[in-house]
């Protein structure tokens, strides 16, 4: 396992669980955020963002988290293991919320520099609509993988205790 990809809401965990994976597998983490953000919250053009993603997929290790279903497809074709969050929709509401005041004029570990944590109503809705919106469409694209990668759907904080358990005990 050198791949690893880890996909969910916002809120779902996708940071903390990628750096605690990367601890316990000894992988680099790479938080797409901290590439897609430029400072003062500007998105990176999708030619450039395709360039990125490319040359990100193709090292030979590394745990990735982050959505940008655009690209999801390029990530998942060189993934060994994809970890999809699918955690409840008001969970991931208050870890939103709970992240927005603990970093209150800050930027987060996995962001870039210059982009304070912020919490907008167009952020908000994107949460809030992310199963209607976005679910249907991962869970369909792992489907059509699942023969070919280890695919772990995780949709409790206890189903999460127990996968870093299993790795703990692998490695």
């Amino acid at each position: 396992m050198n791949r690893v990809l880890v996909l969910g809401s916002a809120g779902s965990g996708k940071s903390t669980l990628s750096q605690k994976l990367g601890t316990i597998l000894d992988l680099p983490v790479i938080h797409l955020d901290s590439y897609y953000w430029k400072p003062n919250w500007v998105s990176t053009s999708n030619e450039e963002w395709d360039q990125i993603v490319e040359e990100l997929t193709m090292k030979d290790q590394w745990i990735m988290n982050g959505n940008y279903s655009r690209t999801m497809d390029i990530r998942i074709k060189r993934a060994d293991m994809i970890i999809f969050l699918d955690m409840p929709m008001l969970l991931c509401i208050y870890r939103v919320i709970k992240r927005r005041l603990m970093y209150h004029k800050k930027t987060r570990p996995d962001m870039n520099e210059g982009c304070p944590e912020k919490l907008d109503w167009e952020f908000f809705k994107w949460v809030w609509n992310y199963r209607k919106r976005s679910r249907m469409g991962t869970l369909h694209k792992l489907e059509q993988v699942k023969k070919d990668k280890q695919i772990i759907i995780v949709k409790t904080k206890k189903q999460i205790n127990e996968l870093m358990n299993t790795l703990e005990i692998m490695n």
